[in-house]
């Protein structure tokens, strides 16, 4: 049986919105999870493709982008008129569609408010797949890119 997930507003409250776009720490899940739907080479060129493509058109700027098997994490600047929730949701449309990657509905996002916080974020990222025992030192792991 899956959890109950609470729908939370993607939304930027009015009083935090300030001169610089702001950093998010980004999860995208799988349906199922415990499934390997992300981490062999084709899906993640594709996907590495979309997610350039996208940082070109300044939908976003990816930071750093990471595939586990069944869930996807990244530090994503989002500056452009469309929300972030429209952003994510017309990205995961297009991967399922010519990925056939079977997304989760929602993704769960949380805004970086200093620079610790986004080191902290991004370490924590990179030592995912060693924490799950899939490589022994995070630059062994072949699924993740940095910009």
């Amino acid at each position: 049986m899956k959890p109950v997930r609470r729908k939370l507003s993607h939304e930027t409250p009015f009083w935090v919105k300030g001169v610089f776009p702001e950093c998010f720490f980004i999860t995208v899940c799988t349906d199922p999870r415990g499934k390997n739907q992300l981490a062999s080479s084709q899906i993640w060129d594709g996907l590495l493709e979309t997610v350039l493509t996208r940082n070109d058109r300044k939908v976003w700027e990816c930071r750093l982008l990471l595939a586990m098997p069944d869930h996807i994490h990244a530090l994503m600047l989002f500056e452009g008129e469309k929300r972030m929730q429209e952003v994510i949701k017309d990205w995961k449309r297009w991967t399922a569609r010519t990925l056939k990657i079977n997304w989760q509905h929602g993704f769960f996002d949380h805004r970086l408010r200093n620079q610790d916080s986004a080191e902290q974020k991004r370490d924590y990222i990179l030592q995912n797949p060693v924490r799950s025992g899939l490589c022994q030192q995070p630059e062994d792991w072949p699924y993740v890119q940095s910009w």
